[in-house]
């Protein structure tokens, strides 16, 4: 069984966000062989608020109003459970005091906050779930390299 973190890269494409969708096709075709495979997907926090930010940035406000119900429809539904994806938990005062220790050196490696919380996540989700495949699913390269295979005897 595979986990996979989902990336703002893919979410933008699924919800639709103008000027952000230009893989939508090839994105909805990979999310339903993952979902065909039974693959766990999860919803970094990062990713909901990138995406958001995303949205509101949409020039036509008719779009972005769109937009904006698709996005809260789906994140509505991943935190009832109604959705393909749950959303990952709010990580601790300590996780962030850590992460921001690390942080000048990551925006030193071009990697912003977001990504940085969301490689934090696959991080956990490895040292949770050692016997599975943990992968980062985005179209970032410097996020899409991120896929360790079960560690064997685990």
């Amino acid at each position: 069984m595979t986990i996979c973190l989902v990336d703002t890269s893919i979410f933008c494409n699924i919800v639709e966000v103008p000027g952000r969708c230009q893989h939508r096709e090839q994105v909805l075709q990979a999310l339903e062989q993952k979902l065909s495979d039974e693959w766990n997907l999860l919803l970094p926090l990062a990713a909901v608020i990138e995406t958001g930010n995303h949205i509101a940035q949409v020039p036509d406000g008719r779009r972005r109003r769109s937009a904006a119900e698709r996005f809260a429809e789906q994140v509505v539904q991943a935190i009832n459970g109604q959705s393909p994806w749950v959303v990952t938990p709010m990580p601790h005062a300590g996780d962030w005091l850590a992460w921001l220790d690390e942080f000048p050196d990551s925006a030193m490696r071009g990697m912003g906050i977001g990504d940085l919380t969301i490689l934090k996540e696959y991080e956990r989700q490895c040292a949770i779930f050692t016997a599975r495949r943990v992968m980062i699913w985005s179209l970032d390269q410097h996020l899409s390299g991120y896929d360790r295979d079960p560690v064997r005897g685990a």
